[in-house]
């Protein structure tokens, strides 16, 4: 059987990579995800160019772009869908994510229940 993939990347979101992974100023592989502390609520999703993956980096190849996401930041985002924004207001990458718990006010930061974290097995497939 073949191996579930970490996360999903919408239309929109991949066309917004290809545009910017053509506007870096040197060749890059993709884009890696991770996950900081920040904000209110704790964490942060990262957006930023890789030249290539990492050990231990989950590869997500989909839509004609790759996106590495961080070993650290794999639990909290198993059954996301990245997707791209634009309104009036704002644009950039959104993550729609099952995990977490609650964001704080702004939208900067979420959080996720550690105990739903622990419940949490990766399937295997």
């Amino acid at each position: 059987m073949a191996k579930r993939q970490l996360m999903s990347i919408s239309d929109k979101a991949a066309e917004r990579i290809q545009a910017l992974l053509a506007k870096a100023e040197a060749p890059v592989a993709g884009l890696r995800i991770s996950v900081t502390t920040k904000g209110c609520s704790g964490l942060s999703y990262k957006v930023e160019y890789a030249d290539a993956a990492k050990t231990g980096d989950e590869v997500i190849n989909d839509k004609g772009v790759t996106v590495m996401v961080d070993p650290a930041a794999v639990m909290f985002l198993i059954g996301t869908e990245m997707d791209y924004v634009e309104t009036r207001v704002k644009s950039g990458f959104e993550f729609n994510n099952p995990n977490e718990s609650g964001r704080c006010g702004c939208g900067e930061s979420f959080y996720v229940d550690r105990d739903k974290l622990s419940q949490m097995k990766p399937e295997a497939n």
